[in-house]
């Protein structure tokens, strides 16, 4: 059986504090789902590094993905102040930010990089967004150019989604892919994160 992890504001989170891969559940993937701010912060952390320093199958959507952001501004950009604005909105190194143009609740255009590893090659896309922060345009290069390139943008060229370089599935988008996911219709993110999870035990 695949397992996959949740991680979100009403389930169970990861320990908190970790000092070893080897305290973390044993799992074939995670996603971490909206719902943010969650009851644990480090541990979603936690999760995500361990999901992209392992090769863990991790998705991030909405919520998860700003903390994927995040995880990889303090860890891999090593910027360890970064911080979230709906934490800390007077943070002096806020790396997420509330978003220049209300999204929430609106389905809009994505155009996706034909390099992107979604969607089977399709490069315009709609999808459904319910969040309000997002990536602070400042550290747009900065983490494109570290390997977690922006492979999806808006109508006005504004990141939305992100995949990790040299991982077998370390995806976020700022979209909610499961939102017009439906079980005779699986949306193609959910589709490819499963097939990547089930990969784990093949």
């Amino acid at each position: 059986m695949t397992m996959i992890a949740i991680v979100g504001e009403r389930v169970p989170d990861f320990p908190p504090h970790v000092a070893t891969d080897e305290e973390l559940p044993a799992v074939d993937a995670i996603w971490c789902a909206p719902g943010s701010p969650y009851r644990s912060l480090d541990g979603a952390l936690a999760a995500l590094r361990h999901g992209r320093d392992q090769g863990v199958p991790t998705l991030g959507t909405c919520g998860g993905c700003q903390h994927m952001l995040l995880e990889f501004a303090r860890n891999v950009l090593g910027i360890a102040d970064a911080q979230h604005a709906e934490y800390d909105p007077y943070a002096s190194r806020l790396f997420v930010t509330p978003l220049t143009c209300e999204v929430a609740g609106r389905t809009m255009h994505v155009t996706l990089d034909p390099a992107s590893r979604l969607y089977g090659g399709a490069t315009d896309v709609q999808e459904q967004y319910y969040c309000n922060f997002g990536l602070n345009p400042e550290y747009r290069a900065q983490l494109d150019s570290a390997g977690f390139r922006i492979t999806g943008v808006d109508a006005d060229g504004d990141a939305r989604v992100f995949e990790l370089d040299d991982h077998p599935f370390y995806v976020a988008t700022l979209f909610v892919p499961q939102m017009r996911s439906e079980p005779a219709h699986p949306h193609p993110v959910v589709t490819e994160f499963v097939a990547a999870a089930a990969a784990v035990r093949a």
